[in-house]
């Protein structure tokens, strides 16, 4: 049985695609194409992850579409829908130094040079032309509950500890 800890969600079917068994897919990776790469999807089923193997592929106008082994008529496909798409993180490329996965930052406090404890990480965002956003929201001992949203630019991210489970911003607590 495969446990939550152990896989990453890389996208989700969105839905059927044609009559022969192909379905939509929504990647959160960048670009795009990469959830691709992976042969085995897991996927939830019932309450249950379910490995599937990818058969092909492609991008499709704006999207991606693919065709996963034993779906093969349109009712497989539409019962995979709003279906979240996940691989073991082992199988994952190790990031280069100072590059992070998004998940690995989510729940990290966040700490300015100041030593004001910000809030922790509940998401990232990508807000265009390639510039992602860590937003904030307020957890035990930060300076307040509101919720922030703080530029991940290298002027501003000074440092991010995994271990420790921090980072540490050029940030002020009113801004």
């Amino acid at each position: 049985m495969v446990s939550d800890q152990e896989i990453t969600i890389l996208g989700k079917v969105s839905t059927a695609f044609g009559i022969k068994g192909w379905v939509k897919v929504y990647s959160y990776t960048d670009p795009m194409t990469n959830i691709l790469d992976y042969p085995i999807w897991l996927m939830k089923i019932n309450g249950e992850w379910r490995k599937f193997e990818l058969e092909t592929g492609h991008t499709q106008s704006k999207g991606l579409v693919a065709k996963l082994k034993g779906v093969n008529d349109r009712d497989g496909a539409l019962a995979l829908s709003q279906v979240e798409i996940a691989v073991y993180t082992s199988e994952m490329p190790e990031p280069e130094e100072d590059e992070f996965y998004w998940f690995q930052l989510e729940g990290l406090k966040v700490v300015n040079t100041a030593g004001q404890l910000l809030g922790e990480v509940k998401e990232l965002f990508d807000s265009g032309g390639g510039n992602q956003v860590l937003v904030l929201k307020g957890c035990e001992g930060s300076v307040d509950k509101q919720q922030r949203m703080i530029p991940y630019v290298d002027a501003i991210v000074l440092d991010v500890d995994l271990d420790a489970g921090q980072i540490q911003v050029e940030w002020e607590a009113d801004y």
